[in-house]
């Protein structure tokens, strides 16, 4: 009886107490009429807004809105199903498949049957943007990255409709895929396409699309750099960075700019959370313009090939090659047969032009090459033995099979300069000349002449070696049938056996 007579007491404080708070919060909240309300009311301080100041913001206001309006219905949320298959567990069939099954087969003769794999439905989602019309098809613009290999795509307007996808082709060195989807709706608006080379730091940019799901968002920044590398791996493209908030889900989407054109494809961001940190990047426009025609004509990218592999060449090798004050790429390796030596280029040519214009860097180069179409004749400006020469070359369309086969790459490996640092990493005395071997192509004339990665190269043929450029003049000789190499390697000099040409 006492201990539930406490109880009540507790029970009555606690509700006093919350009656008394409540009242107090309900007091402060709400206002009293009269002279105190007055009195606090003229007790701020309000500095107007110039006219002016809103004019302006509101000039700025309609400007988003317009920009918003325009480019809003041209975007589009894509929902991807891609089935994948992933190994059976590893111990699945334990102890059968190392001893005897129930079948009555040891493992050994049950190696050859296929592994089982076990399939599951992987949903995805992204952005893009409709580009293209022809008769009741439209085409939409994305990345490779967010439509993969997809068993399902579902196309989702601005207003909500949605469409059956497909997969018309994809392409992982631009990181670019379009889908197309059907539709006797004559008035789903097109984007309008930029042109990304007239882009510069400092840019209003707007990044449209489905960031983390949420449909038809727009967000401002403005252009941080141009021309920015990094990325997924094998990607070919230069990129636009912005400040403009990019999230996953914008993947796929158009970086806009203040004229309601596409000026860039939303790809990836750089971040230590995961979410926007205003380092967000865009593929140019104009590295895709080209990828939209040929996904719609063939399914697939068509790439020029010129036949070349192309390296940077940092100031020491540009001083051995005698070359000064130029921006370029090194043409460090020819494909035998290819457009490249057809045209009469070779291994050390300093290539420092395209159709008379400028080569600023060897991914500029590479993209330039790829985007020549099949059978074009085009120029390059050549640096060779301290001279320019003009060559001319037939491109040719590049096949993975060709490019991705070793044995017609010559010489084989990247030759490197003996500075300071090598001769210390790799224990060479000052005395030796020569070059380094580094970077051996599989199946190359290289690897079928017994070289390694770290051999020190110090005469071609019986001629030494006194820098850079006597190792490409050797080795470009058309008069000789066969070419061999005095390596020195692990302190012993020995010389390879010879490559017939």
């Amino acid at each position: 009886m006492k201990r539930t007579t406490k109880k009540m007491g507790k029970l009555l404080l606690l509700s006093l107490g919350a009656f008394l708070t409540f009242t107090l919060v309900v007091l402060c909240c709400t206002r009293v009429p009269g002279s105190a309300q007055t009195a606090f009311a003229d007790s701020l301080d309000v500095t107007p807004i110039p006219q002016e100041a809103i004019t302006l913001l509101e000039g700025m206001q309609s400007a988003n809105r317009a920009v918003a309006a325009a480019v809003l219905p041209t975007v589009v949320t894509l929902d991807v199903v891609e089935t994948k298959t992933v190994p059976s567990t590893p111990l699945e069939g334990f102890p059968w498949f190392f001893f005897q099954g129930p079948d009555g087969k040891k493992g050994e003769e049950r190696s050859d049957e296929k592994p089982r794999g076990r399939e599951y439905r992987a949903e995805g989602l992204g952005s893009g943007v409709i580009v293209r019309k022809t008769g009741t098809t439209y085409y939409v613009l994305t990345n490779q990255h967010v439509v993969g290999s997809a068993t399902e795509i579902r196309v989702k307007l601005f207003n909500e409709r949605e469409f059956t996808g497909k997969l018309i082709g994809g392409d992982e060195r631009k990181d670019i895929a379009l889908v197309s989807f059907e539709s006797n709706d004559k008035n789903i608006p097109l984007a309008k396409i930029g042109d990304s080379q007239t882009v510069q730091a400092g840019d209003i940019v707007f990044a449209v699309g489905a960031p983390l799901g949420y449909m038809s968002s727009i967000t401002q920044g403005i252009v941080s750099a141009v021309g920015r590398s990094g990325g997924p791996n094998n990607n070919i493209n230069d990129f636009i960075q912005t400040d403009a908030a990019i999230n996953q889900g914008n993947s796929g989407g158009p970086l806009v700019n203040i004229y309601g054109e596409i000026v860039g494809i939303n790809s990836w961001i750089a971040s230590s959370t995961g979410g926007s940190q205003g380092l967000g990047f865009s593929i140019p426009i104009n590295n895709v313009k080209k990828a939209i025609d040929d996904f719609i004509k063939t399914g697939k990218i068509k790439y020029g090939w010129l036949g070349v592999s192309l390296s940077s060449a940092n100031q020491i090798m540009l001083d051995e090659l005698g070359i000064t004050n130029t921006r370029g790429a090194l043409a460090s390796q020819i494909f035998i047969g290819s457009p490249a030596e057809k045209g009469g280029m070779i291994p050390g040519d300093f290539v420092i032009s395209l159709n008379g214009i400028n080569v600023r860097s060897v991914d500029q180069l590479v993209r330039d090459v790829g985007d020549l179409e099949n059978g074009e004749t085009v120029t390059f400006g050549v640096i060779r033995q301290g001279k320019e020469e003009t060559l001319t070359v037939r491109i040719e369309e590049r096949n993975e099979s060709l490019v991705s086969d070793a044995s017609k790459l010559w010489p084989g490996f990247i030759p490197i300069p003996l500075t300071d640092e090598v001769r210390k990493e790799a224990k060479i005395s000052k005395d030796v000349k020569g070059v380094l071997v580094y970077g051996i192509q599989a199946k190359s004339p290289a690897a079928v002449m017994g070289m390694q990665s770290g051999d020190i190269i110090t005469a071609v043929n019986d001629k030494k070696i006194k820098k850079l450029s006597d190792f490409y003049t050797y080795i470009s000789d058309k008069s000789v049938k066969e070419t061999w190499y005095d390596i020195l390697r692990e302190g012993q000099t020995v010389s390879t056996i010879r490559y017939k040409h």
